[in-house]
Parts: structure tokens; C-alpha cells; sequence
């Protein structure tokens, strides 16, 4: 499989063992201006850029599979509504056969973005393929042992996805001033080699203040529900920085130049302000 070679889909009973034109999907992801891998860029131009695809406005689907000699494949499709639907499904715990006709195949590119734990049965263990002529490198997950722009969004994600237990190990920070200030912060220690944390954090919201003048990159910002109260999920990215936070509540700092570190930015009299602001502004996938 190569290029924009058509694909075959192999059966769940192990047909199409031996065949390097077969895909064993076993997952897929959105790669669109409001949800995309944020492993692949700070926003979804750059997100694209990193599979040298064209960051058009539809988007795109990214499935993730096997040929039936074991080898690692990302298939890029156009038909985002298909990829969309198997998601959705996968998530409510049913089955679904992501079967993408060959026809809105874009690109088959070798390996993966992202650290997968599933695996095709009756098939080699994951590998990369055996690079052809003119194949770019194959695709690889960023290193769990360092740190750096990819992994500090991946911990951006993590502290969204786990919000509630991130929120709690703040207790009543949500009541003093939002002004960023050295505070409790669930992570590892700060090197007394760096005398003020929060000069980061402060960097960080001068500049998502500067995105309300002139907007970055579409999703630089991104905006998902959150439970209760009809309050927001706020996810954004600039060079250095994550954030992560709730319209009715306080916000969260990851920096490059802390790896690891989680500093919280307490509710008081101006966030709420640029949180809304940022959410009226943001990219919205529902």
C-alpha cells in the first residue's frame, strides 16, 4: 500500500492475512478545523501540514490499520461523515465496519501518529512498512521519555479529559484572584533554577488575549461541552503553551519550558471575561 493506492479491507476472520493491499482498521480519528489529533500542531493548518495534506475547510478522516503483512498504515479519507459515525459508534460501545470506499481514499501513509494499543489478529506484530522510492518517513508517536511541544498538548488533553480529578486536587483555588501566582500545582517539582513559573503562564494569556485582536489559526481555539450548567470545555494552543479550561471555572497551564507541570490560573475578576470571549470566538464541534 502506498501513495493513493486503493485499499482492500480485510475481514474480521483473518481474510486478507498475507495481503499488503488488505487494511485491518482498527481505529480512526477526525482531522477537521474543530477536532483533530492535537499530537500533529498547534492548530488544524499545521495539524494537516504534518501529513502534507491541504487544510481544506470539509476536512478529513483518519483511519488506522494493519496490512495483512503487519505493517502500520494511516488511510486519509474525505468522507468525514463515514469516519464521523464510526466514531460516534465505537464510543457508545457498538460495532461498526469502517469499510471507506477506495474512492475517497487521499492518502495511505506509513505508520502512525499516534501510540495505538489494538492489534490486528492472525496478522504480524505492528511494524513499519518496507519504505519504497519516493515514501515519506513513516508516521511515529511522540516519546513518552521527553518532552516537548507534541507531549505537552497530549497533556492538555489528558487534564480536559480528566477534568473533574485535575479540579479537585485545586480545592477552594477558585476563589482567590486570577491573577497567576505560584500555587499548588499537581506535578512534579519546580527547579529553583527557574525563579517565576507563572512568567510562562502570564506569556500565555497575554498572547490568547492577542488571538481576540487577531484571530490565529483556525483551531488554535476549540470549544466542546461540558457537563452542567451549559458551561464550555476550552482547549487552545500557542507556541510554548496549552490551555485548558471551563467557562464557569478556573483554567490550566502547560508549558515547554516546565516539563510536566501543571499550573492552575484561579477564577477571579478577568478570566471569566477573556474565557468567554475566547468561547465565542473558538472553533465548535457541538
Amino acid at each position: 500500500m502506498g501513495g493513493t493506492d486503493p485499499i482492500a479491507e480485510a475481514g474480521a476472520d483473518g481474510s486478507g492475512a498475507g495481503d499488503a493491499d488488505a487494511l485491518f482498521v482498527l481505529t480512526a480519528a477526525l482531522l477537521t478545523p474543530a477536532r483533530f489529533p492535537s499530537v500533529l500542531g498547534d492548530d488544524y493548518p499545521a495539524a494537516c501540514a504534518a501529513l502534507g495534506l491541504q487544510p481544506f475547510a470539509e476536512g478529513y478522516g483518519l483511519v488506522f490499520g494493519q496490512d495483512g503483512l503487519g505493517a502500520r498504515w494511516t488511510v486519509v479519507v474525505d468522507d468525514v461523515s463515514l469516519v464521523a459515525v464510526a466514531i460516534s459508534s465505537w464510543d457508545c460501545g457498538m460495532a461498526y465496519d469502517l469499510s471507506p470506499d477506495e474512492n475517497s481514499v487521499v492518502a495511505g501513509l506509513p505508520g502512525w501518529p499516534l501510540a495505538l494499543a489494538a492489534v490486528a489478529p492472525g496478522i504480524p506484530a505492528p511494524h513499519d512498512p518496507e519504505p519504497e522510492e519516493g515514501d515519506p518517513a513513516p508516521l511515529t508517536p511522540p516519546s513518552g521519555d521527553e518532552w516537548g511541544p507534541a507531549q505537552r498538548r497530549l497533556g492538555a488533553d489528558e487534564v480536559a479529559l480528566q477534568w473533574e480529578a485535575w479540579r479537585a486536587r485545586m480545592g477552594d483555588a477558585a476563589q482567590v484572584t486570577d491573577t497567576p501566582a505560584p500555587a499548588p500545582t499537581p506535578g512534579e517539582a519546580v527547579s529553583p533554577s527557574v525563579p517565576d513559573p507563572y512568567d510562562g503562564v502570564r506569556k500565555a494569556l497575554a498572547e490568547l488575549r492577542g488571538y481576540l485582536e487577531e484571530p490565529p489559526p483556525v483551531g488554535r481555539v476549540r470549544s466542546d461541552p461540558a457537563a452542567g450548567n451549559g458551561a464550555r470545555t476550552l482547549r487552545a494552543d500557542g507556541p510554548g503553551w496549552s490551555l485548558v479550561a471551563r467557562t464557569d471555572d478556573m483554567a490550566f497551564v502547560l508549558l515547554d519550558e516546565l516539563p510536566r507541570e501543571v499550573l492552575p490560573v484561579a477564577r477571579g475578576p478577568r478570566l471569566p471575561r477573556l474565557l468567554d470571549a475566547l468561547d465565542a470566538m473558538a472553533v465548535r464541534a457541538s
